[in-house]
């Protein structure tokens, strides 16, 4: 069974895997807030800032959808699913555009359908791995 909300049937980590030792949700919202203002005073791509401030959303909000998956019924939960799926989806073509995907199983594999969700969950582990010295 594939399922993109847990990540089962996915070559990636699960959430608690790759979300371990993540910023609290309110911390990391004010985080992505940063790096989104600083984007728009400078160069967007020069130093990996946009493709950051686009993996953290994209982490932040499949995080808020898991939780709200955990706490509220199905309708209520829903409009948070899809718009983790819309930005896992929006990482993923930028990962192809720019060639910007560090994890294992890149962008544009079928591993991800019909959601990229666990393909952002794979690309945030990565990303903390990367930067645990930093």
């Amino acid at each position: 069974m594939i399922d993109p909300h847990t990540g089962e049937g996915f070559d990636a980590p699960a959430p608690d895997a790759a979300y371990a030792g993540a910023p609290a949700i309110v911390r990391e919202i004010s985080n992505v807030l940063a790096l989104t203002t600083s984007l728009h005073r400078c160069d967007r791509t020069a130093d990996g800032r946009e493709r950051e401030q686009r993996l953290r959303k994209a982490a932040l909000l499949d995080r808020i959808a898991l939780f709200e998956a955990t706490e509220y019924a199905p309708g209520v939960a829903a409009e948070a699913i899809a718009t983790a799926a819309t930005a896992a989806r929006k990482l993923a073509a930028y990962d192809t555009e720019h060639h910007t995907s560090t994890g294992p199983i890149g962008p544009n594999s079928p591993e991800w359908d019909p959601c990229h969700r666990p393909y952002v969950r794979q690309e945030y582990a990565t990303w903390v791995r990367l930067h645990a010295d930093t």
